[in-house]
């Protein structure tokens, strides 16, 4: 390009390649330095992979035969979220030889497994469905992420109260510790009592205390608001089953998926992992050592620093560090956090917040789908649920209208601005999704995104296209003036 001719050079030479955004991975690249780690070996006896993924293709098979059957062979219709409606149920049961029960639960194992995909009411195959007979890692990622979503296959008794289910989930993962240490049975009574003393520690993590004119009790001595560890009402003071019963619905809940299985014994009843159960423990534990031993110690950081520390990691290390950093915490105080930093200044922290509630996965829903109707989180927000549905994170951005596409790629460009090098933000330019550099300038200047100002000018400095770098210049003016 010359420069005598800015605008016809800029309209008839300067045509953007239309490639779908990758603006995570652009981000990313500004601040990303290498690192390898040797892959941590598995303890002895655990089967090879082919191996433990032929036990979670079992488990899942008949959530398998329905997601191919809802996703291909299905008659002409509509699927809702929540399962099959009526007649799809039943013509499901009729067609498989299953129960109209058993389709109910297959099909909430399929979509938590993301074997499909729901675009509206219409379900799709999804990538691990297309992948499941020749791909051994999707396959046990599909298992672990039910794994991880026990709590939501086996519904808690009805009569709970939500905030004993919600101790109870977030001290099974002591339990399942346990489980894979002993290497062997274990006696329920035993885990009773670990339970009951992880329960009593997190109520002492978030400082309980007795109401104000309570007498101080002895040590070891039961009270309305600090029961003893296993007993019948450790779950709630008030109303509701016990830990014992609790207990039983996180065991029932883990073998359900295929984590452990239940026996008795002349001693009482036991639990032992399965193989799969104790290989997917081990990988918690090892990711959890890992981030402890990183030199960013990041498990013990705040959301914001964890992610700072991340952002230097290639994708693979980053989410052991993600996964790591959310086995310390609650939840629902992790999604908080990472909701908290997403809402911050850094556009590099925003996307790696997100990337970070990907991890998170379904227990991160209902936030994410409410963090929409803000408009820094929105394309972000999009993006998460369309591959949380099951899209390909290829075909994921086709979800962005032109204006929320627009937004996502400023604030990719702001982030590469404060964390990358100038050639860098150049080759951002083909992430967009407009045609022309005009085109995109304008739409640029309508979507009033905080930064524009500052990402224009840093890439009318970085640019080696006089004609193109006069022409954004131009346009960081028009827009740091109000003017058209």
């Amino acid at each position: 390009m010359t420069s005598r001719q800015p605008d016809e050079s800029i309209a008839r030479g300067s045509r953007l390649r239309l490639v779908r955004p990758g603006a995570l991975a652009t981000a990313r690249k500004a601040v990303t330095a290498r690192r390898t780690r040797p892959a941590p070996r598995p303890p002895e006896g655990t089967p090879p992979r082919a191996e433990l993924a032929a036990h979670a293709r079992a488990v899942l098979a008949d959530a398998v035969r329905i997601a191919r059957w809802a996703a291909v062979d299905r008659p002409a219709g509509h699927t809702g979220h929540t399962g099959f409606p009526g007649q799809d149920g039943e013509r499901a049961a009729a067609a498989l030889g299953l129960t109209p029960a058993q389709v109910g639960a297959g099909w909430d194992r399929a979509r938590l497994a993301g074997l499909i995909e729901l675009h509206g009411d219409t379900a799709r195959p999804g990538w691990r469905l297309h992948a499941w007979d020749r791909d051994d890692s999707a396959v046990l990622r599909g298992w672990v992420a039910l794994f991880d979503a026990w709590s939501l296959v086996h519904p808690a008794p009805a009569d709970t109260a939500p905030g004993a289910v919600a101790e109870v989930v977030e001290a099974v993962p002591q339990v399942l510790s346990l489980l894979q240490l002993s290497a062997g049975p274990v006696a329920v009574a035993g885990l009773l009592d670990l339970l009951g003393q992880r329960v009593d520690e997190l109520r002492e993590e978030r400082c309980e205390v007795p109401p104000p004119g309570t007498a101080p009790q002895a040590p070891g001595t039961a009270t309305a608001s600090a029961p003893a560890p296993g007993s019948a009402s450790a779950s709630d003071p008030a109303t509701g089953p016990g830990l014992p019963t609790l207990l039983d619905w996180a065991l029932a809940g883990l073998a359900a998926v295929g984590a452990l299985t239940l026996a008795t014994a002349p001693d009482g009843r036991h639990a032992t992992l399965t193989p799969l159960g104790n290989w997917a423990v081990w990988v918690k534990l090892e990711q959890i050592c890992v981030a402890a031993q990183s030199p960013a110690g990041n498990i013990e950081q705040s959301a914001e620093d964890m992610l700072r520390g991340c952002a230097r990691l290639t994708p693979g290390p980053a989410r052991d560090e993600y996964r790591a950093w959310l086995a310390a915490r609650t939840l629902s105080s992790a999604v908080a956090e990472l909701l908290a930093v997403a809402r911050g200044e850094d556009a590099l922290l925003r996307g790696l917040a997100f990337e970070a509630l990907r991890v998170v996965g379904a227990p991160a829903e209902p936030e994410v789908r409410a963090a929409r109707t803000e408009p820094p989180l929105r394309p972000y927000a999009l993006l998460w649920l369309a591959e949380y549905e099951g899209a390909d994170p290829e075909e994921a951005p086709e979800v962005l209208t032109r204006e929320e596409a627009t937004w996502l790629w400023v604030d990719t460009a702001a982030a590469v601005a404060d964390h990358g090098e100038s050639t860098l933000l150049v080759r951002h330019l083909d992430s967009a999704v407009q045609g022309t550099v005009p085109a995109l300038l304008d739409e640029i200047r309508a979507i009033g995104h905080p930064r524009t100002v500052q990402v224009l000018v840093a890439l009318a400095a970085a640019h080696p296209d006089p004609a193109l770098a006069k022409a954004v210049r131009r346009a960081a003016f028009q827009v740091h003036t109000g003017g058209a």
